[in-house]
């Protein structure tokens, strides 16, 4: 037959019968084909099998199919060893299947698995319709998992999208469906489904979501926690409450269609409002709460591409936080936030605007007036409204003095220590202030400007006028900047002019030596992500920053002109020891060690005889850093490093409508000497044993006096020279020819 066809459509018919030598060719032909034919079936009977072994390899067995493998908790110790917490699952409860709303059995199957008592684990119509409309659309669009492939996904497998996983996902819910009953695989999915915010298994989602028990849910907040099993993040109610409705009415009309609901259940399910538990939140105690839930967040990130769990997979996670450190940031935090929330209470004056807005958010939040019935509202508003108690609790918690402290190992990026917030002793679902805030940095951004001076080549003896300027905006409007002090002089060095912080030479350096678009571009290659606009008022710090970026793109100084991305876990291994990740922070050369040079000398001028002394009230040894304020003093810095770490000091109030409002709130009286603390006590500690360096001058950067006037090489004759540092490359090479010996004595009339 074989041979029949091939002569239809190769060979020459009368040729193949009457030519020896051509038939035998042919013939051969044939018999190699057919050896070729034999080899490839064999080659793809060994990769068929080789695959299936593959498949097998990864599958659960029966013993793990009738007893799942228990959950570990992840681990997550410090550099110097010390176990910092844990993660795993909380209120973890098992509910029978007897226990579980109906409304929430019927919502699961009329939107994940209609066909669930009628498969045995694979919905055949459904792989097919899916894989249909995933080749239509060319890329994958639609799943086609029953509620027992997701359970087997959750229980035995990992969550990485592959064809492998899905195979692998079908024979282990066939067996599933083989050693369970429909209600046992129901009361299992059910128990250990993610429904988010650490919430695993409905007992527990019932608690963080609505503050009650899973039979005490209606028919609207059994829709609600279905539809978020599909992306929990995306519609967290907390977060996106109109993403959360929505999701919720597409499940409602789902159990509508299939004919679990009435029409008229339907409309009021639809009509119920979203009674959410505001009192829900995270807690982490210990020496670094807010350290840990950054790890927690940077872990969730990872979570997808590794296809672990954080809070099932028993993960051993080693950081770069050092314990010691962490407990001097606490110590140094607690006993200047004491000596200041005191002096910031003696001045603060409430305006009765500002208070009436602050208290009607905080009844509109709280429990009492949420959970009232309307009719109920006013009442329970009028009541909060004259409960002293509770004002008193909502004025103290407004002007409560937050903080964010973060320290660097500036060569390494390892964050060595971490204080989020006033509250260092337990972390609740709020703010990190080190890493969720930005504000504004007031003069702490003015060394990013001076940095693109030096690189341009103008030394730190360059004069430039103290003088008033205005400045005509894009919108036609005048602006005229001031000094801190009001008072202006004449001309001042750039090395004056950043110690001491004057305000109107910062602007004047953006103006005529420092272009904005190069600051801009300096800022983000220094580590600063956020949105930096081109307006001349950058030189006193008005775009937002982060305070972890900011500190460390100063660490660009300490660090030779490298910058080094900011690193919190140094390693990820599971249960078993095995690396699933180590850091490896991105490095890169932004500015030359010369220009790191001039400017941290500079900086230590600023601590040493400028805006930062206060540092000097606690700590001595070699260190350079920079003061910020902000306007009505709202927000206080003080970034600062020595050779081997730099710290950065943010506080304020989480209101941004309330400031220190007095001198005190300045960054240099403020933040500068709890930086100063924290260095103290790191350097004072034997078991740390910092060493103690000093910064090394670059061979490139050179000393060298100029006339003041010309700004060449001063003669004998100059009347105003300024010895300072020179990168070598732009020393003036001339004499001053300005004062000569020929000249003669001007006449003054």
């Amino acid at each position: 037959m074989k041979l029949r066809n091939y002569f239809r459509s190769e060979i020459d018919k009368e040729r193949y019968f009457n030519d020896p030598d051509y038939r035998l060719k042919i013939l051969r032909m044939l018999k190699r084909r057919k050896q070729i034919k034999n080899i490839v079936i064999i080659l793809l009977a060994v990769l068929l099998s080789a695959y299936i072994v593959y498949l097998a390899v990864g599958l659960p067995s029966l013993q793990q199919l009738e007893n799942p493998t228990p959950e570990l908790a992840t681990k997550v110790y410090s550099y110097d060893g010390e176990l910092l917490g844990q993660f795993y699952i909380k209120q973890r409860t098992y509910t029978p299947i007897d226990s579980i709303p109906k409304n929430l059995i019927k919502a699961l199957i009329a939107t994940e698995d209609r066909k669930f008592y009628k498969h045995w684990g694979i919905d055949l119509d459904r792989v097919l319709k899916a894989m249909v409309k995933n080749i239509l659309s060319l890329r994958i669009r639609e799943g086609a998992s029953t509620i027992t492939q997701q359970l087997a996904r959750n229980l035995y497998l990992s969550q990485e999208l592959s064809i492998t996983r899905k195979i692998r996902e079908a024979i282990t819910a066939v067996q599933i469906e083989r050693t369970y009953t429909k209600e046992e695989i129901l009361e299992m999915y059910l128990n250990i489904a993610y429904f988010g915010m650490s919430a695993y298994g409905v007992e527990s989602a019932s608690f963080v979501y609505f503050g009650k028990s899973p039979s005490e849910l209606t028919l609207a907040e059994c829709a609600l926690l279905v539809g978020m099993l599909r992306s929990p993040a995306k519609y967290n109610p907390f977060e996106y409450p109109d993403r959360a409705i929505r999701i919720r009415d597409v499940v409602l009309k789902n159990m509508l269609t299939v004919g679990f609901i009435t029409e008229q259940e339907y409309k009021k399910a639809k009509m119920e409002p979203l009674n959410l538990n505001r009192g829900r939140e995270y807690i982490y105690s210990g020496i670094a709460p807010h350290f840990l839930e950054y790890i927690r967040w940077q872990l969730q990130k990872k979570a997808e591409k590794y296809g672990f769990n954080i809070y099932r997979d028993g993960l051993v996670v080693y950081t770069t936080l050092d314990a010691r450190m962490q407990r001097h940031a606490i110590r140094a935090v607690k006993e200047q936030l004491a000596e200041l929330q005191q002096e910031f209470d003696k001045s603060w004056r409430w305006d009765k605007n500002l208070l009436k807005v602050i208290l009607d958010k905080a009844i509109r939040q709280d429990l009492r007036y949420v959970n009232a019935d309307s009719t109920e509202k006013p009442k329970i508003y009028a009541q909060l409204l004259n409960d002293n108690a509770f004002v008193d609790s909502v004025k103290r918690e407004a002007t409560r003095i937050q903080v964010g402290f973060v320290a660097i190992e500036p060569q390494t990026g390892y964050i060595k220590a971490m204080v989020g917030s006033s509250n260092f002793e337990v972390f609740k679902y709020g703010l990190n202030h080190v890493t969720q805030i930005k504000r504004q940095p007031g003069s702490a951004f003015k060394p990013f400007v001076y940095t693109v001076a030096i690189d341009n080549g103008y030394s730190p003896a360059y004069q430039l006028l103290n003088q008033p300027i205005t400045i005509i905006m894009a919108n036609g409007e005048r602006w005229t900047p001031s000094n801190f002090d009001g008072t202006f002089g004449g001309k001042v060095t750039l090395r004056e002019a950043l110690k001491m912080s004057i305000n109107v030479v910062a602007v004047r350096v953006l103006q005529e030596l420092a272009p904005i678009n190069q600051v801009i571009d300096y800022a983000h290659k220094m580590g600063i992500t956020t949105d930096i606009p081109p307006y001349e008022s950058i030189a006193l710090g008005t775009a937002e920053v982060i305070p972890l970026q900011l500190t460390s793109a100063y660490g660009v100084f300490a660090n030779d002109g490298i910058y080094v991305e900011p690193v919190a876990i140094l390693r990820i291994e599971d249960r078993f020891g095995n690396v699933i990740e180590e850091a490896k922070p991105e490095k890169r050369v932004v500015i030359s060690p010369e220009t790191a040079y001039i400017i941290t000398d500079i900086l230590e001028d600023a601590v040493n005889s400028g805006t930062g002394t206060r540092v000097r009230q606690f700590f001595h040894l070699p260190c350079a850093g920079k003061t910020g304020t902000t306007q009505e003093f709202a927000d206080a810095w003080f970034i600062g490093y020595t050779p081997n770490l730099v710290a950065g000091v943010w506080l304020g109030f989480d209101d941004r409508r309330i400031t220190f409002g007095g001198t005190f709130g300045q960054g240099g009286r403020a933040a500068a000497p709890m930086w100063g603390r924290f260095m103290k006590y790191v350097y004072d500690d034997p078991d740390i044993n910092m060493p103690i360096l000093d910064f090394e001058q670059p061979p490139d950067v050179v000393t060298a006096t100029v006339c003041a006037e010309s700004q060449k090489l001063a003669t004998p004759y100059c009347p105003q020279k300024i010895t300072d540092l020179f990168i070598r490359k732009y020393l003036p090479t001339k004499e001053c020819d300005i004062h000569t010996s020929e000249q003669k004595p001007r006449i003054m009339f």
